[in-house]
């Protein structure tokens, strides 16, 4: 990736649905705990890569519906399609691999003979995968016919069954390992091999990825039966590979932990006024912590204290400003005192808050530019916003907000004439 000039020091790369995302969990807290824990400690120097079997359509869907970061890198469709950044900028190297020995037409052709699958809908049947629905005891005879029909007619494809229900083909050079194996090439080869790969799912169509050499793996704890066979029958005394005692992202955390790849422990999980440890101050992880201090004092989970409030405002410049979406010009301790006027509002209420693609630069001694995205959501209701931060750290421990600067993001929140805090 460009905006890492040196090799990433973890590169985390996680299936979505019951891995990073647990639809159990209506409040999403380990996917909050997750993200607090990444922007916190990673964003800066790390490379976060969704490898989901979703097509765009739906992988733009979820991050609708649940508190999902921006990934570095996104692979979807089964291993059939690599994009990155926000904008989803394709990789076209990728495309040319996939057209190797391939024809969707003769594929189509030939699964249309087959009544027991059932097509899926339009919007998963891409340029590189055609998927398909077909019941737990016919999918192995389905997949052995038709893999040897289809060799017969000179394409080189696979057939990964997964799920209990879904069948997709690909060519066989596709699925999400052989693009985890292509992405590692590259970096390689731009001398920017990440120095950790940690590979996280929970069903067959990411066994793959824990094929990759020289990568440590999590099977969550609700891993899938098919999923544990295979680790059973090809992985089982591989030590890099675990079989995590926690859920989707909870289990992606305690893998972080269990292989020493770095902080493992998610600022969710420290319950402590807003103020800098003097050991560890970190620009970015300060933010992190602000505004879980103020999710916090919304939903009423401190005492309404004032000491609470004495520290916070204690981190704003005498001199700064902040100006709100409306360009309203505050001081830091008018920002304090409106927030005062909060306490408990969101109590017993779905209110979450977190932060995405926190990145930190340093631009003077002592002095940092941190920009941030900032999201709140009450219910099915979701706003947010572009903040930038001006922060001084002094001395290692002596830290302030000299500017921040908020801008409603297109679409969230606009017609909101509260005071954005």
């Amino acid at each position: 990736m460009e905006r890492l000039s040196a090799p990433a020091r973890l590169m985390i790369v996680s299936d979505l649905d019951h891995t990073m995302v647990d639809h159990h969990d209506a409040e999403n807290l380990s996917l909050l705990r997750f993200n607090a824990l990444w922007e916190a400690h990673y964003r800066n120097n790390s490379l976060l890569v969704f490898s989901t079997g979703r097509s765009p359509t739906l992988y733009k869907q979820l991050r609708k519906e649940k508190p999902m970061l921006t990934p570095d890198i996104t692979i979807m469709s089964v291993g059939t399609e690599i994009t990155y950044g926000d904008k989803m900028v394709p990789d076209n190297g990728w495309v040319e691999i996939l057209n190797q020995k391939w024809d969707r037409k003769i594929v189509t052709e030939e699964a249309s003979k087959f009544p027991e699958l059932t097509l899926q809908s339009e919007t998963e049947q891409r340029a590189h995968k055609i998927s398909f629905y077909v019941n737990k005891d016919k999918a192995q005879t389905v997949t052995k016919t038709l893999s040897e029909i289809l060799k017969n007619r000179g394409l080189d494809v696979k057939i990964i069954y997964s799920g209990g229900m879904d069948l997709d083909i690909l060519p066989q050079g596709a699925g999400k390992g052989q693009a985890l194996a292509y992405l590692l090439k590259k970096f390689k080869t731009e001398g920017k091999l990440p120095i950790n790969t940690l590979v996280c799912g929970d069903s067959g169509n990411d066994a793959e990825l824990f094929s990759i050499p020289d990568v440590y793996g999590v099977m969550v704890s609700n891993a899938q039966e098919e999923l544990l066979q295979w680790h059973a029958a090809n992985a089982k005394n591989n030590p890099n590979i675990i079989h995590a005692t926690e859920r989707c992202a909870a289990g992606i955390i305690q893998a972080v932990g269990h292989f020493n790849l770095g902080p493992s422990t998610s600022p969710r999980d420290i319950k402590d006024e807003p103020e800098g440890d003097p050991n560890s101050i970190y620009a970015g992880h300060e933010v992190v912590k602000m505004y879980l201090f103020y999710e916090r004092w919304r939903r009423a989970e401190i005492d309404n204290c004032e000491v609470y409030l004495s520290c916070l405002k204690a981190t704003g410049d005498p001199s700064g400003v902040y100006v709100s979406p409306q360009g309203v010009e505050l001081s830091f301790a008018e920002v304090v005192d409106e927030l005062r006027k909060h306490y408990g509002d969101k109590q017993g209420k779905p209110y979450r808050v977190w932060v995405d693609r926190v990145l930190s630069t340093e631009i003077g001694p002592g002095s940092w530019l941190v920009k941030y995205h900032k999201w709140e959501s009450s219910g099915e209701e979701r706003k947010g916003s572009v903040n930038s931060a001006m922060i001084r750290i002094k001395d290692g421990h002596d830290f302030s907000y000299m500017h921040v600067h908020v801008t409603w993001l297109e679409g969230f929140g606009a017609n909101d004439d509260r005071i954005w805090l």
